[in-house]
Parts: structure tokens; C-alpha cells; sequence
């Protein structure tokens, strides 16, 4: 019978025709990028649109599936063969699942989309090119929304920032992120209502924000249900018993589950979650209800915080406060934490227990975060004071736990000395703005300029450093770039002179000694990635662009401008420590140099690329830079990141400087004319 009941649904399934299939949303957001660059804006926002709908259609039939074959299968182990009963249940769930999803979708196997994808969708990168696309066809109020849905993902985005502002004199549209978080939208609505003093409208936010909160966690995890990926074997020998089979996989599942407290806390394009979030609902709402005249629901909600932080001195005393406020009639002790906080950490505490003793179990790593750090100092300060017996302080506290800047973990120096004669200072840090920056000109030749301009016209690739991405950072100009091994590899090839491959080579090691020694460092500065790089302007993509060449960024850490803070984490290049770009030539538009704060948008230097013109500057979030818009022309420079941790040197250079040390001995023992290719040689 229990054969008959699991089988069934599978062949009906598979004997159902489909009534409908979605078309995968990655080939129409592909269909979308190719209409964008052949000017056929109304097939973008088709494609677009249509990839954003079936997005996130494809989300919620997995939802749906999921979640009503979980209702319609529950798990029951109090039978004696409570393993029979459970596989049959969860293979009952599996049938269950595939034709709920086949018949909404299609073959599942369509809609597997790579991991750049999903981080485009994740970026809200469709939303980018719609914008541009309903401005271009002049339908301003949806050029808004989609321009207004991007930045609230992309606030470093200067260009979107920019066109925002020009749509909206044109619009009269109320702006709507399109794809807002009702959880987050609430929570963030009650705080603004808190700090307007307007409590009872306040709670209304809060709790339906934990409503949200709690929905949009059973979603989160359902959404883990699917499969995984097991880092930790190569799967071409992989031989797991069943046991270890299961156990793998459903640890994967459940650290999953367990980190989507992160997720929900995550703002929109964000790398780090609001500190404290969770549990901040309660605390707002103690304080509201108290003030709204509600001691019974003030205590309920501060004892449901003390469930996330059991220690916290300043809520046990407002307990204390509150409990002394209730009618005689009433218990404190029947007063208790909300039912929904109750569970929550009582199952995240018992994941935590299981992810840690199978990591000892079954020999993998996993790092607990601290999912409710609150920074040392909470960051919503609405204490009662030491002896308050009848009325709470008007305080208002800080609302996103924004940490310090970073501070750069080595004795910061500099104006030691450039080495070249030649090489002339022409701006320092005091000049610049800002820490560690210099900007110096005359570090190569007019003709070293000319020379290196046309290596990299003959062999830099187009997307070269971006996964062959011609357009990595805006639409609106080609990227280009090579690899010094890549230029000695053409030297060797015949495809340059062997001279000019040397050159590339000899200048960015000149680069590096004076980095080296004008930042005064005292120990090795190694080579982490070099770059000849070029950035044109593409023809007829060039009206009214106020974007930026290259984004505002920081080189070894995640900048966050709305936190104030740069994260060290990945996938930024956490190792790299100073950062220089040696330009080679200036006829051109646009494409200037920028410093700016924290924010990303305040500009603090800008420097005008020319021949022979170095920046240089160390790697971290006391540097944000970028590049402004070229809106005509090509833009070359030598691209140069280094480290002072020999860990992490850049291979291709080792194997350079192994290629460099052999044409040297050959040269010696020879008296090869470096200007005859090699191969002319055999």
C-alpha cells in the first residue's frame, strides 16, 4: 500500500503532458544584454521583464512545492518502524515535489543557471539595463522604478544615483522598489515611527515586521531544500556509506537553514546583516508598549529579548522595572516570552549543537557566527536608570549599529625616496586628502608611453582579469587587459618584439621599488596582480552618460558605504596592501582618478590621467576609488596591486621572472638583440 501511495504521483507525472513550461530566466536575461547592445530597447525591457517574472516565479513554485508537499506529508517517528515511516515520508515528499515543480516548470534541469547568474539577479543587475532601456524609450515613471529598485542594492552607483534624480524631475511617480522585503520595509517603518515618538504606530510596524520576519524565515529555508554542494570531497571517488551519504547532505541542508537568520537580516546588496536584528523587534516593542501604557506586553517582549542575550544587565533590570508595575492580581512568573521567540531559539540553539558535533564527527570546518552580536554596545539605548522606579528616559538611540572605520594594521609612513631622478613628486596625502596616497609624474618616457600603448593594443584580450566580460563595470566602453607572462609568452611567439614584452616587465618592477620606497616600508612589497588594462569608449553609447568607468571600490576589503565600513572578508583580495596605476596616455575624455570618502560619493581628489603619471596609494577602506566615465577614446595604464605577505605573490610573475633570468643568460652568453624575435632565431 505504501509502494502503491509513493509511485503513483511519479507516474502520473510522468504521464501528465505540461501545461505549461518557463522559459529559463538566464536566456532571456542573456537575450535581454544582446538586445541592450544592438539598441533595441524595446526587446531589453521585454526580455528583461520577462526574465524578472519568471525569476521569480521559478522562487515561489519552489515555494509553493515545497512548503504544501511539507504540510501535505508531515513526519510522525513515534511508530515503532519509525524509520520505514520517515523514509517513506520523505520519499513520498520527493515524488511530491518533482510533479508539483515538472508540472509549473518544465524539466527542473532547465532552469539550473550558474553561480554568476544568480549573482547578477542577486545584484539586481536586470534592473540596471531597464532603466536605461525606459529612459531611452521615454517612459520615465518606469526608467524611475527601475533606476530606484537597482540603487537600492547599488548605493555606490554614482551613474543610477545621477539618472535617478533626472528621471524623477521628469516623474511624478511615487518610487517602489520592486523587489523591497515587506520584513525589512516594516521594521524599518517602526523605527522611523519610534523616533517620531508615535509608539502606537510603532507596534503596528513591529509586529507585523515579526510576522514577516518569521514567514520569510520558513521561506528561506525551504528554499535550502535543493541540492548542495559538498566541498569537502571529489565526488569522481566519493563512496559514502548510506548513513554518511544522508548525513552529508542533510548537514549541508541544516547549515543552510541555520545561517538564514544572516540572510533575513541582509539589506539589499548589503555583505553584512543589520547587528542584532532579530532581537531588536522586542526590544523597540518593550519600550513602545510601555509607553503606550501596556506593562504586560512590555514585559512579554523584554523577556523575549532576554531569550537572545540572557545576560544583559540593562533589559533584566527593565524586567525587574516592569514587574513591579503589574497589578497584584498578576504573577510575573505567568508572564513568559512569546511563544514564536521561544521556538525560534530553542531550534537555532539546537542546530548550532548538531552543524558543531557533526563538523567533530564527520572532519569539516564550520565557524559559528555570533548571529546576535550587538557590537559591545547595543545599539538602540533605551535603558531605564539606575533607581528609576516610575517612568522610563527619553532616549534615542542609534539605529544601525555602524562600527568604526578600520584602522590599517602597520605603522603607516611615507615621502621616503623615489630612487629615479627622473621621477618628480607632485602630490602627497595632505594634498590628496586623504592616507597613504601620492601622485608622481616622469615615471616613464613619452616613448616607453607610445611603446607600451601598442603592446597593449596588439595582445590585451577583451574582458582579460573579468571572466572575459568585454564590459565588466558599465555597458558603455570595452575593457582590455594582459598579463605580463602574456606578453613575454607573444614576445617569445614572435607576435611582438621581444624588447617591448621586456619593457612591460621592467616598468612595473620600477613601479614597485618606488611604491617600496616611498611609503617607507620595511619589508619586501611583492607583486599580487599585474595588468596592462585599457578602457574605450564604445560609439553611439555616449549621450548623457554620467556613470563610472570602474565603480567606487576599495582593493582588499567590501565596501560598505551605508555602514561606513569596509569588510575584510571574502570574496575581496583581503592580502593585497598597496595598489598603483601607471598611465600612458591622456588624449582622451573623461577617465579621471578619484578618492572619495566612505560614502562613495564624496569625491576628496581627482587626478587626470597623462604619460608617465603614477597614483599610488595603500589597498584598504581608507582609500575608496574609482574611475569617472570615458566617454571618448582609449584609456591605457599598468594596473598594479601588491603584498607584503610572500603567500599570496602573483604566480604568473614568479614564472616571468624564471622567463626573464633565462633570456638574461642567453643574452650574455649570445649577445641576442633583444629587438629579433626568438623565433626568428630557430
Amino acid at each position: 500500500m505504501i509502494c502503491k501511495q509513493l509511485f503513483v504521483p511519479v507516474l502520473l507525472s510522468l504521464l501528465q503532458p505540461f501545461t505549461h513550461s518557463l522559459e529559463p530566466y538566464d536566456l532571456l536575461y542573456d537575450s535581454g544584454i544582446e538586445a541592450y547592445y544592438k539598441n533595441d530597447y524595446q526587446k531589453v525591457v521585454y526580455y528583461m521583464e520577462l526574465a524578472i517574472s519568471n525569476y521569480s516565479q521559478l522562487r515561489q513554485t519552489k515555494l509553493n512545492c515545497r512548503l504544501g508537499c511539507k504540510h501535505r506529508y508531515p513526519l510522525e517517528t513515534s511508530s515503532a518502524f519509525w524509520d520505514i515511516s520517515f523514509f517513506t515520508v520523505i520519499l513520498s515528499r520527493a515524488a511530491c515535489v518533482k510533479q508539483c515543480e515538472e508540472g509549473s516548470l518544465g524539466a527542473v534541469s532547465r532552469h539550473k543557471v550558474s553561480e554568476e547568474t544568480k549573482g547578477e539577479f542577486y545584484r539586481r543587475m536586470p534592473y540596471n539595463f531597464l532603466q536605461r532601456a525606459y529612459f531611452k524609450l521615454n517612459q520615465m515613471d518606469k526608467a524611475a522604478e527601475a533606476a530606484h529598485t537597482f540603487f537600492m542594492a547599488n548605493p555606490e552607483h554614482m551613474e543610477v544615483q545621477e539618472n535617478l534624480k533626472n528621471y524623477q524631475i521628469k516623474s511624478d511617480t511615487h518610487l517602489v522598489d520592486r523587489e523591497r522585503r515587506p520584513h525589512m520595509d516594516d521594521y524599518h517603518s517602526g523605527v522611523k515611527l519610534y523616533d517620531a515618538e508615535q509608539y502606537k504606530l510603532a507596534i503596528e510596524k513591529f509586529e507585523r515586521a515579526l510576522k514577516g520576519y518569521y514567514r520569510a524565515d520558513n521561506e528561506c529555508r525551504a528554499l535550502c531544500w535543493g541540492p548542495q554542494k559538498f566541498e569537502e570531497y571529489e565526488y569522481i571517488d566519493y563512496k559514502a556509506t548510506l548513513y554518511e551519504a544522508i548525513a552529508d547532505h542533510y548537514i549541508q541542508i541544516l547549515a543552510c537553514e541555520h545561517e538564514c537568520v544572516r540572510e533575513l537580516a541582509t539589506r539589499p546588496g548589503r555583505l553584512s546583516p543589520i547587528e542584532n536584528f532579530l532581537p531588536l523587534h522586542y526590544d523597540f516593542l518593550q519600550f513602545s508598549y510601555y509607553r503606550e501604557g501596556d506593562t504586560l506586553k512590555a514585559l512579554e517582549c523584554a523577556k523575549s529579548y532576554l531569550l537572545f542575550h540572557p545576560g544583559d544587565a540593562d533589559v533584566l533590570e527593565n524586567v525587574s522595572f516592569y514587574e513591579s508595575q503589574l497589578p497584584e492580581y498578576l504573577d510575573p512568573d505567568d508572564i513568559q516570552p512569546r511563544e514564536d521567540a521561544v521556538q525560534f531559539v530553542r531550534r537555532h540553539r539546537l542546530e548550532s549543537v548538531i552543524v558543531q558535533s557533526a563538523a567533530e564527527g564527520l572532519g569539516f570546518t564550520y565557524n559559528e557566527p555570533d548571529f546576535w552580536v550587538t557590537g559591545g554596545e547595543r545599539q538602540d539605548e533605551y535603558r531605564l536608570p539606575l533607581g528609576t522606579s516610575t517612568e522610563l528616559s527619553d532616549v534615542t538611540g542609534m539605529l544601525s549599529g555602524k562600527k568604526m572605520v578600520q584602522k590599517v594594521d602597520r605603522q603607516l609612513r611615507e615621502g621616503g625616496s623615489l630612487i629615479y631622478d627622473e621621477v618628480k613628486l607632485m602630490h602627497s596625502s595632505d594634498f590628496l586628502n586623504g592616507t597613504q596616497r601620492v601622485q608622481l609624474d616622469n615615471v616613464i618616457s613619452e616613448q616607453e608611453c607610445h611603446d607600451l600603448q601598442t603592446v597593449a593594443n596588439m595582445i590585451t584580450l577583451a574582458g582579460d582579469g573579468y571572466r572575459g566580460k568585454t564590459s565588466p563595470h558599465t555597458p558603455n566602453e570595452k575593457f582590455e587587459g594582459a598579463t605580463v607572462l602574456k606578453a613575454l609568452k607573444f614576445g617569445y611567439e614572435g607576435r611582438i618584439p621581444m624588447n617591448s614584452a621586456r619593457l612591460f616587465y621592467d616598468v612595473s618592477e620600477k613601479a614597485r621599488r618606488i611604491v617600496q620606497s616611498y611609503f617607507m616600508l620595511n619589508t619586501t612589497l611583492y607583486f599580487s596582480y599585474t595588468h596592462l588594462v585599457c578602457r574605450t569608449a564604445l560609439q553611439g553609447q555616449q549621450d548623457n552618460r554620467n556613470d563610472l568607468s570602474h565603480p567606487i571600490h576599495a582593493d582588499n576589503c567590501l565596501l560598505d558605504p551605508e555602514a561606513n565600513e569596509c569588510w575584510k572578508e571574502s570574496p575581496a583580495y583581503t592580502f593585497r596592501d598597496y595598489s598603483a596605476l601607471l598611465y600612458l596616455n591622456g588624449d582622451f575624455d573623461g577617465g579621471e582618478f578619484v578618492f572619495t570618502e566612505m560614502d562613495a560619493k564624496t569625491i576628496t581628489a581627482s587626478i587626470k590621467p597623462k604619460c608617465g603619471r603614477l597614483v599610488g596609494f595603500s589597498s584598504g577602506g581608507e582609500n575608496p576609488h574609482g574611475v569617472k566615465a570615458v566617454t571618448r577614446g582609449q584609456r591605457c595604464a599598468v594596473a598594479l596591486w601588491f603584498t607584503l605577505d610572500p603567500l599570496y605573490r602573483e604566480l604568473e610573475r614568479l614564472q616571468a621572472d624564471e622567463v626573464i633570468r633565462t633570456l638574461d643568460q642567453n643574452i650574455q652568453s649570445s649577445g641576442i638583440d633583444m629587438n629579433i624575435n626568438p623565433r626568428d632565431e630557430l
